[in-house]
């Protein structure tokens, strides 16, 4: 997928096309995880869309919940949900900073080769 160390760096505009690529990549890694939880709430809860999207997006930036929780089943679908929603975070960092991270590696490797 990347170039390796001993390759030259890609172009800016291929640069470029790489970081949007990843940006629409995090973008729907997102939505999916946004929706993963709307539905989650929604069936575990028996909440109103708008309410299961609302608290989904709070678990999911980090904020916590909105509305209390009254069903053992709701309590357990947000444990794990705000567990997966850790994770997503940093997923969603790694796909966005890889394209930068790695250009930079790259140049460091290029200038220690040329030593």
């Amino acid at each position: 997928m990347y170039e390796h160390s001993r390759q030259n760096i890609i172009s800016a505009d291929r640069f470029i096309k790489r970081v949007v690529r990843n940006a629409f990549l995090a973008l729907g890694f997102i939505v999916f995880s946004l929706i993963m939880g709307a539905v989650g709430y929604h069936y575990t809860e028996n909440m109103a869309w708008i309410d299961a999207t609302l608290n989904a997006s709070m678990i999911l930036s980090g904020m916590g919940p909105v509305n209390e929780l009254h069903t053992a089943a709701g309590k357990i679908f947000a444990t794990f949900y705000s567990l997966y929603s850790g994770i997503a975070f940093l997923t969603t960092a790694a796909i966005l900073f890889v394209p930068f991270i790695h250009r930079f590696l790259h140049r460091f490797h290029l200038a220690e080769d040329e030593k």
